[in-house]
């Protein structure tokens, strides 16, 4: 069913054009280099995203920092393994997920552990590449309270999600 929406959708989009008689073309055309532009414009900040993820947990830095910050975050009841998943989630999705796997691996995913990082990974964002794309492209050069903001709601998110989990019944 899925391999005929490309199709289906091609279809739809031919038939209102040459029912409103417009030239189907150039209008591809047109949008094909409108998405160039946006992707010249977009890719240097996705590029310095990815740059710093990589830097980030190939260092080492990411695993010392979740050691040195794994208290706080048990404090707020996050199991320590989540650690490194809530720290690294507003970098980048796939690093997030590859942190989320060795969770399921190490601890499975019908226990506390894994069926929390499942809640941190679904509830949270990838704030810092969704804000690196919707500022690049609305021109935004202040992020004053868009970041803090977006990584507090993130947190509160992942927390009651985890506080919901301890206590609600399987």
């Amino acid at each position: 069913m899925t391999s005929y929406v490309v199709p289906i959708i091609f279809v739809i989009v031919l038939t209102v054009s040459l029912f409103k008689k417009k030239d189907p073309y150039s209008h591809f055309i047109d949008g094909s280099r409108s998405a160039v532009n946006l992707m010249t414009e977009v890719f240097p900040f996705l590029m310095t995203i990815m740059l710093c993820v990589r830097l980030f947990r190939a260092t080492g830095v990411s695993e010392a920092v979740s050691q040195f910050i794994a208290p706080v975050f048990e404090f707020f009841g996050f199991p320590t393994q989540c650690t490194e998943l809530i720290l690294l989630r507003p970098l980048s999705g796939a690093g997030s997920l590859a942190i989320l796997d060795d969770i399921y691996t190490t601890c499975g995913t019908d226990t506390f552990v894994g069926r929390c990082a499942s809640v941190i990974y679904g509830s949270s964002e990838t704030v810092f590449y969704v804000s690196a794309i919707y500022m690049s492209q609305s021109k935004t050069k202040n992020l004053r309270y868009a970041l803090p903001v977006a990584l507090i709601a993130s947190f509160i998110g992942s927390a009651v999600g985890c506080l919901l989990l301890r206590y609600l019944p399987r």
